[in-house]
């Protein structure tokens, strides 16, 4: 089974719930799964239940110096490896979670420009190589909010790109952008997911965007009470009476599905 999903959209769309929702659900139907927040404001561990205090002790792998200097440090000032190991950092920094996924947090790389060639650039697009191509267990990405990701080539070798939108008509451009780019690259599968659809008027929008574009809708997530309640409170989501988690489990089963082609 191939199963590496990106998930992205404009910022504040719902998307790292959904990445979240995803991993969760994946997981209840007996995958292994390795969560990715490749956020430059990562929130995922509390999505996959972290509480903040476990979540702020996370050291991004960017920002792990002393992993970036045993990874591509060389006896030489300026000179850095460009070939190495990186599936013991999975081993040593994926951290269980109570969703029973395990979280690894990527970091944001502190250096100018998308093609920068830094140490700690190469660790992290090696690493992200290595668990989209190479990784047995199922990769759900919860990728940084907007377009440049795609720019600098984060999401390549998925398999299917799930790009969240809601009714606002500045996310669901966003969200065409995102699917324009991703069709020229070799991402099998791009999908348009409307979450927060508060009635009609909300699904209209969404569904007559969809076509004007040429965009195909694999789900589209009501908006729930109980989600923002839980965000306001930070209590656990109450899963078994949540129609967004239900829409969200059932779009799990249809990339699994979809995985399996």
């Amino acid at each position: 089974m191939e199963m590496k999903i990106a998930v992205c959209g404009k910022g504040g769309v719902g998307k790292t719930f959904i990445a979240g929702s995803l991993a969760r659900c994946l997981v209840k139907s007996g995958h292994p799964v390795l969560a990715i927040d490749a956020d430059s404001s990562p929130n995922l561990a509390q999505t996959l239940g972290l509480t903040n205090e476990e979540a702020v002790r996370i050291v991004p792998v960017a920002e792990n110096e002393a992993l970036i200097r045993l990874k591509t440090g060389t006896d030489y000032s300026g000179v850095f490896r460009l070939t190495f190991t990186v599936d013991d950092i999975i081993r040593d920094y994926a951290v269980p979670t109570p969703s029973g996924a395990h979280l690894l947090v990527m970091g944001t790389v502190k250096a100018m420009g998308s093609g920068c060639a830094c140490p700690a650039h190469s660790v992290v697009k090696a690493l992200m190589r290595h668990l989209v191509v190479e990784r047995d267990e199922a990769v759900i990405l919860d990728m940084e909010a907007g377009i440049e990701h795609l720019g600098r080539g984060t999401a390549s070798h998925v398999n299917s790109l799930v790009v969240v939108t809601d009714a606002n008509r500045k996310s669901l451009e966003v969200a065409a952008t995102i699917c324009r780019i991703a069709r020229e690259s070799d991402i099998a599968h791009v999908g348009l997911v409307g979450n927060r659809v508060d009635g009609p008027r909300h699904e209209t929008a969404i569904r007559d965007f969809a076509h004007e574009h040429g965009l195909e809708i694999i789900a589209l997530i009501p908006y729930d009470s109980g989600v923002a309640e839980a965000g306001i409170s930070g209590n656990p989501l109450d899963e078994t009476a949540s129609p967004a988690f239900t829409a969200i489990r059932n779009l799990a089963g249809s990339l699994a599905r979809e995985g399996e082609r």
